[in-house]
């Protein structure tokens, strides 16, 4: 499956003569957008194939991968039980968009302290949930492993060969890496964190086989999901100008970060770029209640 790609249309590329396409992997699925889409596909196969009835997984309370792996469980045939940070969530998760979703789809959750979840790999727990759910297909959080990975490389296409840069937003790494194996001999690959932690790099040589790509970290706005009224004002305007949404967690950053290195001249004149789109405006609901509350501008939806 293979996603269009469009071209933006800005004083400032024109200015500093760089061009700007945006492929959109987010109309892929109506709910299984982008990287999400991509990271499931061969780990279902597998799980299909080795005979598991159940995927299990780990997210937040607006995990874009939770919501994924719920509907493609149910579109598919398989249970699904999702683990998520956060205990207090237990008796009020149906005034969540993304929980309520995910639920609808027939998702179980166990939700636990955010204690615990930093340990949620550990040996011991996941046999306690075998015994307490049965035997799954255990997917990490975020959906991040080789195959994973394998899914990601068919993201890029040969009419992508064109571009210098390819860039995307790096969460767990695994859409990087999956890049960074696909690109073209003279592309390099550029990561935009949506997170704060030095621990990227060592997570992402797991997977990349290449040294073409590299992280432009200083655009994530204080930690995950953390937003501020510039980037909500930069993400209604792009949508505004190109027609292309954004969401605050993943792609509002991304895309924002590549305008300021544009505006900085990081890149040459005549640099062609691709941003991908991975997708996540599900998340974009739960956001704007949160901005409401805090009495911040909402994201055009």
């Amino acid at each position: 499956m293979e996603a269009h790609t469009e071209e933006i249309l800005h004083p400032l590329l024109q200015r500093n003569k760089v061009s700007l396409s945006v492929k959109r992997e987010d109309l892929l699925h109506p709910t299984l957008s982008g990287n999400k889409f991509r990271k499931l596909k061969y780990n279902l196969q597998y799980a299909r194939q080795a005979g598991f009835e159940s995927l299990l997984t780990f997210g937040g309370a607006y995990s874009n991968h939770i919501l994924a792996t719920a509907v493609a469980g149910s579109e598919l045939g398989f249970k699904t039980v999702g683990i998520i940070r956060g205990d207090e969530l237990k008796d009020s998760w149906r005034r969540n968009p993304t929980l309520r979703a995910a639920g609808s789809a027939g998702m179980k959750f166990k939700f636990i302290s955010r204690a615990l979840y930093r340990d949620k790999m550990n040996p011991s727990f996941i046999n306690q949930l075998e015994k307490e759910f049965g035997p799954c297909y255990c997917i990490p959080e975020g959906g991040t492993n080789p195959l994973a990975v394998k899914g990601c490389e068919e993201i890029l296409t040969a009419a992508d060969l064109e571009f210098n840069y390819i860039c995307c937003s790096v969460g767990t790494g695994g859409t990087l890496a999956g890049l960074s194996n696909a690109a073209g001999p003279r592309q390099q690959v550029l990561g935009f964190p949506v997170l704060k932690g030095k621990f990227l790099k060592k997570d992402i040589r797991k997977f990349a086989q290449r040294d073409n790509w590299a992280l432009q970290p200083g655009y994530d706005f204080g930690g995950y999901a953390k937003i501020n009224e510039p980037l909500i004002r930069f993400i209604n305007e792009f949508r505004e100008q190109s027609g292309i949404p954004l969401d605050a967690v993943y792609t509002g950053k991304l895309l924002f970060g590549i305008m300021d290195l544009i505006k900085s001249y990081y890149f040459p004149p005549n640099t062609r770029v691709l941003a991908i789109h991975t997708g996540g405006m599900q998340g974009v609901a739960g956001m704007n209640q949160k901005l409401k509350a805090k009495k911040m501008p909402l994201i055009t939806i």
